[in-house]
């Protein structure tokens, strides 16, 4: 069989907008969809989508195309943030005019360098009447970023993502930048890229949106990310149009996946199904690891169920979730998914030991409500991120073990030995520090050594019965315990206090 020819050509560039979560990014990625995608196209898109192209004319009046991944800004989503840019060839750092460097921006700033792509940044908000955009330059000098004639050879643009202001420009630079990179592909190999979104659709089952980063994808192949494999009946553009074919930087829709792929798994194509299941059992056989719960010897263990709208969201809940920590309460999600809080959900709630159920976004289906009910365990529904950790925290406040620690009281000197009836004794003595208080247990030591333990049952002052006797002052015990006391022993009362 011969084998097949290269056709390496050149490709699209993948570009991912990032930044600060308030400095535009999603306002610049909606003009440039609204302008530069055929307006009849541009209305049919009905949904927010993680990717599209747009089409730019370059200097020499071509028609370009370029492909545009939206990472949201939300801080949880780090991990998600940081393999948009692996995915992509260019990116774009948007900074307000207004604001200037934020803590997110250098998050988005660390997450380009981590994966070596070429970058622009566009400062943004210039139609603003604070916009300062020598001001905004110095503060991304100040944070290591030098742009072009302020020490640096970054290229920058001014621009305003509301009016438009500036976004050609921004364009044309995204266009050259690819040109200098040499970007190509090689049509004649199968594809391969990365997912970027995930969900389960109630109609349609398991849908992923995919950018193919190299090689063509056709019908009738089949597609595998880690442990997740879908046979390719139907391929929709990101304007959800079903194609025959698609090849490199094009975001594309596939659905019929046997699990929920995870975001920014790479995926790569077969076109026979039984090197499919392979490739997946390949994984499977890598992965399959023992995971051990390292419980501190007074801990508890805190399992999760956790059910979100889109792999996005499951992300970052995931996220967040890890940054709860506790001495003493291991947070442990047992079990994760896309979609609604299903009966296997709950089977699996029961038989823990009191885990949270949590959906996302997400609701709770019939079978598993009824389950629920049944036996007595609640769902825990929650539309905002901060507040479902709120609830994590102060369940895990609820759940924390309380330590039980001595606290010791003070000391007792033994001068006077009076009598012994079985275990209780009566003694008298001395208060040499703190106080002692009646229906306490004391500690025995002889020499400095301790030989047990005892209760006292009676204290008097005076001979009048009292509840304590302070430091300095002498009274009379009876006490029972199992070692017979002796003059010159000392007692250390102690009562046990727990604390969280």
């Amino acid at each position: 069989m011969t084998p097949k020819k290269t056709q390496i050509v050149p490709r699209p560039p993948i570009v991912v907008i990032m930044g600060h979560i308030d400095h535009g990014k999603s306002t610049l990625l909606d003009y440039i969809r609204s302008t530069n995608i055929v307006a009849t196209e541009a209305g049919g898109i009905t949904q927010h989508i993680s990717a599209y192209e747009a089409v730019h004319k370059n200097n020499d009046g071509k028609e370009c195309k370029i492909t545009f991944l939206d990472t949201p800004g939300h801080e949880a989503f780090k991990g998600m943030r940081a393999r948009g840019a692996k995915v992509a060839d260019i990116a774009v750092l948007v900074v307000s005019a207004e604001d200037g460097v934020k803590a997110q921006t250098i998050e988005a700033y660390k997450s380009i360098i981590e994966a070596k792509v070429p970058y622009i940044v566009a400062i943004n908000k210039i139609d603003k009447p604070n916009a300062n955009i020598e001001k905004t330059k110095q503060t991304l000098a100040e944070a290591e970023i030098y742009v072009e004639g302020y020490g640096g050879d970054i290229p920058w643009i001014a621009i305003s993502a509301k009016t438009g202001q500036g976004i050609p420009e921004l364009l044309d630079v995204m266009l050259l930048v690819a040109e200098m990179n040499e970007l190509t592909g090689d049509e004649s190999k199968p594809a391969e890229g990365v997912i970027i979104e995930s969900r389960m659709d109630p109609k349609k089952g398991i849908v992923a949106t995919l950018v193919i980063t190299d090689g063509t994808l056709k019908k009738g192949a089949f597609v595998v990310a880690e442990g997740a494999m879908t046979p390719v009946r139907t391929i929709e553009n990101f304007l959800g149009k079903p194609i025959d074919s698609a090849t490199f930087s094009s975001p594309i829709r596939l659905t019929g996946w046997t699990a929920v792929p995870n975001v920014g798994d790479p995926f790569v194509t077969f076109e026979k199904k039984k090197d499919a299941e392979a490739h997946v059992a390949k994984v499977a056989v890598l992965k399959k690891t023992v995971v051990k719960d390292f419980l501190p010897v007074d801990g508890v263990l805190f399992p999760i169920i956790l059910r979100a709208d889109v792999a996005g969201s499951l992300e970052a809940l995931e996220h967040e979730i890890g940054k709860l920590k506790h001495d003493r309460v291991i947070l442990k999600i047992i079990q994760k998914g896309v979609g609604a809080i299903s009966e296997s959900d709950i089977k699996l709630a029961y038989g823990a030991n009191k885990p949270a159920v949590i959906a996302f976004h997400t609701k709770a289906d019939a079978n598993a409500i009824d389950l629920a009910s049944r036996n007595n365990i609640d769902i825990q529904k929650f539309d905002i991120i901060y507040k479902l950790t709120e609830w994590l925290e102060d369940e895990i406040k609820k759940r924390a073990p309380h330590i039980e620690m001595v606290e010791k009281l003070g000391e007792f000197k033994i001068i006077r030995y009076f009598s012994q009836q079985k275990e209780l004794q009566v003694i008298g003595g001395a208060v040499l520090s703190g106080k002692i208080q009646n229906g306490v247990r004391f500690k025995i030591l002889r020499r400095d050594v301790e030989i047990g333990e005892g209760k006292i049952v009676e204290l008097q002052s005076q001979k009048i019965k009292v509840n304590e006797v302070p430091e300095g002052n002498e009274c009379g015990l009876q006490v029972e315990s199992k070692i017979t006391l002796a003059e010159r022993d000392v007692l250390i009362p102690y009562i046990i206090v727990k604390k969280q």
